[in-house]
Parts: C-alpha cells; structure tokens; sequence
C-alpha cells in the first residue's frame, strides 16, 4: 500500500492566498461606498471651534476696523460665514444646526446675522451643533461680545 504525502496537503497555496485577497478587495471596493460616514465627536467639536474662531475674527476685525461686521448664520444652507473676510464653516448634514438669533440688532432687523460694532459689542446670539450624543453651543454675549463655547446635551 502506498504511503501518501500528508504534509504536501496541509495548507493553503499561494494562488489560493491571492485569490482570496482579491475577492476580499472587490467587496470591500463595491462596499465602501455605502457604508454611512458619520460626523465623529471630534469632528464635532473641530466645527464648533472653527464657528468660534470665526466669530472671534469678526469682532475683533469689528473692532480693528472700527466699523460694525455682521457673521452671517444660515442654518438653512447649513453654513456660517465670515462678515470680514471670505472664511466659512459649512455643517455637515448628520449634525443638527440651530442658531437663536436677535431679530433686530442696533434698532435694524438682523437678518439671520450675529452683529459686532467697533466698541467689541454685539447683538449676541448663539450656534448650537449636536449630533446624537453629544452637543456644544457658541454663545455670543450681548453685551461684551464675548464668544464662549458650552457643551451642552443632546435631545
């Protein structure tokens, strides 16, 4: 009776390797693609630091220019930008957006808008942006025109 090799059938071959390597690159090419990309916490956050920077820029180009500059808050089109310059922050659309706005800012409608004048002053106001589990609000004094940032819980 013939002895049989054992050790030639143990394992698998390197084509065998390859093609399973292949199959599994496929998939996950055809896959991705699908698989929903969510806001992380730190991306969170890095948003709500981005609308605070923003907002400081702007009143401290309000008060540098010694003229009034108004940030403009559109929850709408899901973006905030600059009354002084070109920058913008534009909020994905996992994340909720609310802004509570004056609705006159300096005996004038604000217009969707947190104003700051020459003296370091605004109107106030504040952004705030949530996602499931956690949420932060940039708040405005209306008096100081000082930007805070708050962490607040999510509904």
């Amino acid at each position: 009776m013939p002895k049989t090799n054992r050790a030639s059938e143990r394992g698998f071959t390197l084509l065998e390797m390859v093609c399973v390597l292949a199959l599994i690159a496929i998939l996950a090419a055809v896959l991705l693609p699908f698989v929903p990309r969510h806001t992380t916490r730190a991306r969170l956050q890095a948003y709500v630091l981005q609308t605070a920077a923003l907002l400081k820029q702007d009143r401290n180009a309000a008060i540098r220019r010694g003229t009034a500059i108004a940030t403009l808050v559109d929850p709408g089109s899901r973006v905030i930008r600059s009354g002084a310059g070109a920058d913008m922050v534009r909020i994905p659309d996992d994340v909720q957006f609310e802004a509570l706005l004056p609705r006159t800012c300096n005996q004038r409608e604000a217009l969707s808008t947190i104003s700051f004048f020459a003296s370091g002053m605004s109107c106030g106001g504040s952004v705030a942006l949530m996602r499931a589990d956690v949420g932060y609000e940039v708040r405005v004094n209306w008096l100081t025109g000082r930007i805070e940032i708050v962490s607040r819980s999510a509904n």
